[in-house]
Parts: C-alpha cells; structure tokens; sequence
C-alpha cells in the first residue's frame, strides 16, 4: 500500500503486527503515541492485530480510553444499526451507491471528534474507503480560488434535507425524522428543530424537510492549521433520492447559491488528493474527524465495515 507524503508526515500512517497481538492491549498502552501520530497524520490504519470479532473491535475501542458518541445521539442522516453500546454498521445503503467525501455529521452541530473502522468482512471487489486531508484541500483551494476560500469563512454554509416519517434503508440519506431528532410525535419535533435553530416545512407524506442554521464550512484547528470542514461535497454530489435533489442541498450561510463552477474546485482536488483505504478483514482504522474526510466506494459481494465515534 503506497502511501501519500505531506511534509515529513506520511498518510495515512501503518501500523503493522502479528495475529497475536492484542489491539487493545496495544492502544491502551500506545495511547499517547497514537494521539500524538494521528494529530500529525490525521489517519492511522492497524493491520495485523487479533481483531477476529465485532466484541474484540468494541474491547479495542473501549481501551483507547475515550468517551463514547452514541449514533442515537447524533443527527446523521444515514440509516444506520447498532451492534453494541459503542458498535454500528457503517451504512446501510445498497452496495452500488457512492458516499462521497466528508467529514462525519458536519451538517449538524453535533458531530465526533474522532472515528473508528473496523473491517469485519472485506468486499469481493471495490468498498474501499476514501481518505482525503481537509487542510491540504482547503491549501490548494486557497492557491487557486482564495476569494472562494473567503466566502466559505465568512458565510459559512446551510444545509437543505428532507427525511421520510420512517426509516429509508434504499437511501444512504434515509434517517426517519424520528430516529434523526430522537422523538415519536411531531410537536417534539418541533421544540427540537427550534432548539436547533432549524427552519422546516412538513410535507404531504408526513415527511419533514429541514434547513440547518449557518453553519463553519472551514475550521481552525488547535495548532492553527485550517481544514474544509463541512458536508458540501457529499451534499453536492449524493445526496439524491426520490426526497431529495442535490443541487438543492447546500447555500451560503447567508442564503445566496453555491454554483456548480464554485463546488467543481473542492470537488475537483478532493479528487485528486484522496487515498483509498483497500480493506482487508481484521483492519481497523482511527480518523481525526476534523482533519480528514473519508468516503466508500461502491462494492460487490458482501462488505461489513463496522464504525465507532470518539466525542
């Protein structure tokens, strides 16, 4: 697996070991060296660990030592199913469907620090998984659009959805309104969407379409670095079902369109700078959800990549 070097720091980072090796043992002991690696490299793959089971993903997960993110908490919109307290499928859409780069539930204001993968079972053909480093992007998009760049900091970006009244697994953005919001009834829904900020509009098959408040599409990390942090890409390019049309899905924070020429220049690096993940059964993979986005490549067989979130 070649990897991609940026300055000094290779991407992602390997960490190989024989089948005996407990990864648990290992990130509970390594942890300081694993945070100070991933702030760096921004992804660290483990390969080579005895990782034979979903509970033996959870034990890793648990002795990294960090706070669990339940997905019930959260406000994704993917159809997803959960495993153990800490453990859920990846998502549920159908194998041939794309999920295009982003940064996990940055459409929200509530999102994970850090990710977690497991690769239970790889894919006969394709399912790799995307990783592209948000600073590197927003770099490059600097260097050749910077009042693009500019308009992103200073607008931020909002977010159009709508979701059905029960859950859509044909969609990899087909959350129920109920999951996503965690209540049964609609005015719960309301007093939430309003504690949110969100504007909505119920639709006549008892869908719900919502509009996020303005949020940053680019963040500024600890140590100064900035990344493209946001859902826009994926938005742009994904986010269509018989609910929803992508070129829809996204505007400025203050309202005014994102054209097709504008999107085409993150979309286009994103491209060129991604590194796919090439599974293999028994992986698992630790993401800086602020640094690098990821993705999932279409796939055929039968593919059971796992995720946990780190708050």
């Amino acid at each position: 697996m070649k990897q991609q070097q940026w300055q000094e720091t290779v991407f992602p980072k390997i960490i190989e070991a024989d089948a005996t090796y407990d990864l648990s043992q290992y990130l509970a002991n390594a942890k300081a060296q694993i945070d100070a690696d991933l702030a760096k490299a921004g992804a660290i793959l483990f390969r080579g660990f005895h990782v034979p089971t979903i509970d033996d993903f959870d034990f890793a997960v648990e002795a990294y030592g960090e706070k669990n993110f339940p997905y019930a908490d959260s406000l994704s919109n993917a159809v997803r199913i959960n495993l153990t307290q800490r453990v859920f499928t990846a998502n549920e859409a159908p194998p041939e469907t794309s999920i295009f780069l982003h940064h996990e539930m940055a459409q929200t204001p509530i999102y994970p620090s850090k990710l977690f993968f497991y690769c239970n079972i790889a894919a006969d053909e394709g399912g790799a998984t995307p990783l592209c480093r948000s600073d590197i992007l927003l770099q490059k998009m600097d260097a050749e659009n910077k009042g693009l760049v500019e308009d992103f900091i200073a607008k931020g970006v909002r977010y159009t959805h709508t979701m059905p009244a029960q859950d859509d697994a044909r969609s990899g953005q087909g959350r129920s309104w109920r999951s996503t919001l965690g209540v049964e009834d609609i005015e719960s829904a309301e007093q939430r969407l309003h504690s949110l900020s969100y504007d909505w509009q119920w639709m006549d098959d008892d869908a719900l379409r919502v509009t996020s408040a303005r949020l940053d599409a680019v963040r500024t990390l600890s140590d100064g670095r900035r990344t493209f942090f946001n859902q826009l890409i994926a938005a742009y390019r994904g986010w269509a079902d018989q609910r929803n049309d992508p070129s829809k899905s996204i505007c400025f924070g203050d309202g005014s369109s994102i054209d097709a020429d504008q999107m085409r220049v993150p979309i286009d690096l994103a491209d060129t700078l991604s590194f796919d993940l090439e599974w293999q059964s028994g992986d698992v993979a630790l993401i800086d959800n602020f640094l690098v986005m990821h993705g999932r490549r279409p796939f055929k067989g039968t593919r059971k990549v796992l995720a946990s979130l780190i708050k």
